[in-house]
């Protein structure tokens, strides 16, 4: 049961049908990780918090760099050259001192990376390099844990949900990219992106990860694609791919 203090905090959301005291709960005893804390990452945690998850851990290794500021606005020039972790946990526990925050100050791999997603309920993909998502992909498809995964480059981005602890046919990243390396740079650190186009991806990985915690998430909509340009969305299905090494078995 929620307090006084949690329902005048969570009031607009619990006065959602799709919410109720019964869905703030869900959220409250939610425990969602979020690796890599760059524009995406900032942005997506920045409204778990807000919307009361529970537990949230933070994995990214970075420090803050002056070129960072534009996209990732949690952090401020004071910031620079301070661990990306440490100044995004002090933002959160401002907002909302009730959500319990952990932070991991290096990159996730091999057993560490499965480790963490072991103890997760659904995992935010918020890295920029195909290697390390299709890592994730798998270690969350072996553990049947939620995914969702996004990606922005120059004016375009797209928001991939993965709900692996329903069991659904619906494929994996490695259904969608079987390829280990791409054939150009896909990277912002790399290449040029807008900033207001790595926030909305962020700000709609949230929103996927609060669907699939209250399980109101659209199972055949998987894919979505953001073209900044034109301001539009366009969503796909995925289909799972019969050969795919990593979720065909």
């Amino acid at each position: 049961m929620l307090s006084d203090q949690q329902f005048t905090r969570y009031l607009r959301q619990v006065s959602l049908p799709e919410v109720g005291e019964s869905g703030q709960e869900k959220l409250l005893n939610q425990t969602i990780l979020v690796i890599g804390c760059g524009g995406l990452g900032s942005a997506a945690s920045l409204y778990l918090a807000g919307a009361g998850i529970g537990k949230i851990v933070l994995a990214d290794g970075d420090k803050i760099e002056l070129s960072n500021l534009p996209r990732q606005l949690t952090y401020t020039v004071e910031d620079v050259g301070k661990l990306k972790v440490d100044c995004l946990r002090q933002r959160l526990t401002a907002l909302n001192p009730e959500v319990a925050i952990r932070t991991v100050n290096k990159p996730l791999r091999d057993e560490q990376l499965s480790i963490e997603i072991s103890l997760a309920d659904i995992v935010l993909d918020c890295t920029d390099n195909l290697k390390t998502r299709h890592a994730i992909n798998s270690a969350c498809v072996a553990q049947r844990k939620d995914l969702v995964s996004g990606s922005a480059i120059g004016w375009s981005g797209q928001v991939i949900s993965f709900p692996f602890s329903n069991h659904i046919n619906s494929g994996c990243y490695r259904c969608l990219y079987p390829f280990d390396e791409l054939p150009e740079t896909q990277r912002c650190s790399d290449s040029g992106v807008m900033g207001p186009v790595v926030g909305m991806i962020g700000l709609n990985q949230s929103l996927e990860a609060i669907k699939l915690t209250l399980g109101i998430a659209q199972e055949n909509e998987a894919i979505k694609l953001f073209n900044g340009l034109m301001n539009s969305w366009q969503a796909l299905s995925l289909a799972r791919e019969h050969q795919c090494t990593v979720c065909a078995n």
